[in-house]
């Protein structure tokens, strides 16, 4: 027998130890391939992505970028920062700049036209001719050109369509380079249809929950982390992996457009919901670092907070673009970061990411006096947040910051707010230098490239890279830790079945039971549990305009479905033979406190934002604006003392006085919809009971008022008196405000509700409570 030679024996040693005792099978789906590993992750992958199995110890894995070898990031039992910080290595700047982009907002399928558009083979979607699930040219185009990652995910047809649109750009991502796949994202999604009726038997769209006013209003933190669990389990199924919430912003300024988004105006209870809210999403239950395939990464919004805009504009225009302070409080808006969402109970330990808001934080930067939009402030970025606050995880700007700024009015415009002189390439320059990672809806990777090469002249190619990797390994990082570069495929029949089930429709429906306020109950007018008659009123609702234009005509119809009530009540639209009237409203309907009409008669556009239904003037309002400054205006004073502005839906008002009239000494229920604090003094006297919601369906309203629900909530934030107090209120501060009080003697202050006993005095309440006006 001839001898072995030694290096003959080692290859037979490493071939046994590689090909030996397979551990793995591999079954074919529809679109994809599933191995299952035993004791190991599970991997999907395409079989026309030219990606091939590596087995290693018996083990399968994905050899992304095709070299036949298995690389430290292509390796699923290393950690997600040790596969990260590999891949980095590796990554071109090009490909880096591909993983700051942040897609514009995706819809699937894409439509015709206007701000969603797309084409599919230079073609508009055409119904019954494209495939909705096909990947648009301009999809393929931002994936491969520009090695865009991330994905900003809107409309979707069906929770089918998207599966299967997602398997597309999975397998296409998983074809170029290293294989990163796409990291898809949203904004909030799971908000009700008010005329959606509740069946317990049958699922939904998807599961249908209070917004986060009315999360907020049930004070109640495992009810938000129930909330998260759920919503992460349908993201995954969807194929989104990152979720553009939860906006922690505690909303000190009544006015602001965003408070209908935010846990209201306690400092303490933001924190608390932000926190619970992020732990749900981002746990994956018996994981030993709480990432795995049910996790999905939290990007927290809006550092360092954004509910201060001045006279309560809203800084996506450039007439709100300043945040104020006159209450010196600047240190309480980073509490629902620092106490909550950067301090999470679960293993995740805080928020994958975090989003700074469009605002210039006047007169916050302590260090180098600069008025600029917050994400290119490098005070707040890279010296608090970065530096003394110790936060790594992946900072993302708000979407459009780098675009030039033309109108003062317009949602679509550019919001390079106090930085508007500087080019393009210096604008992403300066937030790059800053310590941000990301440029929240922009597709183009050319303005990162080129400030790249502007660092490498100036500080040197090693530095530049080194800068350029920091932000890739951020970034990679949340992908890997969710386990998509293992598995990123769905299987659209399990798809279906896990978005809307039932039990998640139920338990959204009870978290709407649970998220109404009883704010009046006359002499006991609720519940009313007996089959009486009821007179329903019609509600005229006002022509509208949203933010991208779309117009609404206005129009006279049943607020309600008529067919739901009649399950609990007999109806009559006379209101002689009524028993009782049930009117439906919403709050008054404000404008965005800018009229550029205004300059043609010598004015400076801005005018006040009412929270009553009747015309307004601001008397009391300050002489002048704290701040201002816009390349677009002569003055930097953006007051508006002695001006008058009026709501579009004075007519709800009238009706509540109406119906009044019609049903003389027989009671009125008035339930409210609200997005902010209101005015109550025009119609709560003509009101026997008030309810108050902030997104329910309007089968949850009828189950209070029949009583086959207990109204549980308390109100998140202050209603005030009158619109003066609203004026001397610091847009900084909360609780500054006096709040109504009304025929009973109650006081509509924050942590007030009432259930059928009377007013709520429980444990909640005592948690969150204010004491001379700052928490305990």
């Amino acid at each position: 027998m001839k001898k072995i030679s030694l290096i003959s024996a080692l290859f037979i040693c490493v071939t046994i130890s590689v090909f030996a005792q397979k551990k793995w099978s591999e079954t074919p789906k529809e679109t994809f391939n599933l191995v299952k590993n035993q004791g190991g992750q599970s991997l999907g992958y395409s079989p026309i992505s030219g990606v091939k199995i590596l087995t290693i110890n018996g083990f399968a894995f994905k050899d992304l970028n095709k070299n036949d070898k298995l690389d430290k990031f292509e390796d699923w039992r290393l950690s997600a920062d040790v596969r990260s910080k590999d891949l980095a290595t590796k990554l071109s700047i090009k490909e880096i700049a591909g993983l700051m982009l942040y897609s514009s907002h995706q819809s699937i399928p894409a439509r015709a036209g206007g701000y969603f558009a797309g084409t599919y083979n230079g073609k508009p979607f055409k119904a019954g001719e494209t495939d909705p699930t096909d990947l648009t040219d301009q999809q393929k185009k931002f994936l491969k050109d520009d090695n865009l990652r991330h994905v900003l995910l809107t409309t979707v047809q069906t929770p089918e369509i998207v599966a299967q649109w997602n398997n597309k750009l999975q397998a296409f991502c998983e074809g170029i380079g290293f294989g990163i796949p796409a990291n898809n994202s949203t904004d909030p999604r799971h908000g009700t249809r008010a005329k959606a009726e509740y069946d317990a038997a049958s699922g939904g769209e998807i599961s249908m929950w209070p917004n986060s006013l009315g999360m907020a209003a049930t004070f109640n933190p495992a009810l938000v982390q129930k909330f998260g669990e759920v919503a992460a389990a349908e993201y995954r199924a969807l194929g989104i992996t990152t979720a553009l919430s939860p906006q922690v912003d505690i909303a000190t300024e009544p006015r602001w457009a965003r408070f209908n988004g935010t846990f209201g105006e306690s400092p303490l209870l933001s924190a608390a919901m932000g926190q619970a809210y992020c732990d749900g999403f981002q746990t994956t239950k018996n994981a030993l670092t709480g990432w795995g395939f049910g996790s999905v990464n939290a990007m927290v919004k809006h550092w360092p907070g954004g509910g201060t805009g001045e006279g309560g504009r809203d800084a996506h225009y450039g007439s709100g673009k300043f945040a104020v302070y006159p209450g010196n409080n600047f240190n309480a808006h980073l509490i629902p970061f620092l106490q909550g969402a950067f301090k999470l109970k679960g293993k995740t330990m805080m928020a994958s990411a975090v989003m700074p808001y469009y605002t210039i934080s006047w007169n916050q930067d302590t260090k180098n006096g600069e008025n600029v939009g917050n994400s290119y402030n490098k005070y707040l970025i890279n010296d608090l947040l970065r530096t003394k606050y110790k936060y790594d995880g992946v900072v993302c700007t708000d979407w459009g910051i780098t675009g030039e700024h033309k109108l003062l009015d317009s949602f679509l415009d550019g919001r390079s707010w106090g930085v508007e002189n500087l080019s393009e390439v210096d604008r992403h320059y300066k937030i790059l230098m800053n310590g941000v990672d990301q440029f929240g809806g922009n597709n183009d990777a050319k303005p990162i490239i080129a400030a790249y090469q502007k660092g490498v002249a100036e500080l040197g190619e090693a530095k530049m890279r080194a800068r350029m990797e920091q932000s890739a390994v951020r970034l990679l990082k949340n992908i890997f830790r969710v386990g998509i570069f293992e598995n990123p495929y769905l299987n659209p029949e399990e798809t279906k079945a896990i978005v809307g089930k039932p039990a998640f429709m139920k338990d959204g429906f009870d978290a709407q039971l649970k998220s109404v306020v009883l704010l009046k109950n006359q002499k006991q007018t609720l519940p009313i549990t007996s089959k009486k008659t009821v007179y329903v009123p019609k509600r005229f609702s006002p022509a509208s305009r949203n933010f991208l234009g779309v117009e609404t005509p206005a129009s006279t119809d049943y607020p309600i479905s008529i067919d739901l009530v009649k399950k609990y009540y007999n109806v009559t639209d006379n209101a002689d033979e009524a028993d009782f009237a049930l009117v439906f409203i919403q709050n008054p309907t404000a404008t965005i406190g800018y009229n550029k009409e205004d300059l043609k008669n010598g004015g400076n556009g801005y005018f006040p934002i009412n929270l009553q239904y009747g015309d307004y003037t601001a008397t009391e309002a300050r002489e002048k604006s704290i701040a201002g400054g816009d390349p677009l205006e002569k003055s930097n004073d953006r007051g508006y003392k002695n001006k008058t502005t009026s709501t579009t839906n004075i007519s709800d008002a009238q009706l509540v006085a109406e119906t009044k009239a019609k049903m003389k000494v027989k009671p009125v229920i008035v339930s409210i919809f609200t997005s902010n604090p209101m005015v109550f003094s025009e119609i709560e006297k003509d009101a026997a009971a008030i309810i108050l919601n902030f997104g329910v369906q309007d089968q949850a309203l009828l189950e209070i008022i029949s009583g086959k629900a207990e109204p549980s909530a308390l109100l998140p934030m202050q209603m005030p008196a009158n619109m003066i107090t609203v004026e001397k209120q610091a847009e900084d501060v909360p609780y500054d405000m006096i709040p109504h009080k009304d025929s009973d003697g109650n006081t509509y202050d924050f942590g007030f509700g009432m259930n059928w006993n009377g007013v709520i005095k429980d444990s909640r309440v005592l948690k969150f409570k204010k004491k001379n006006g700052k928490l305990n």
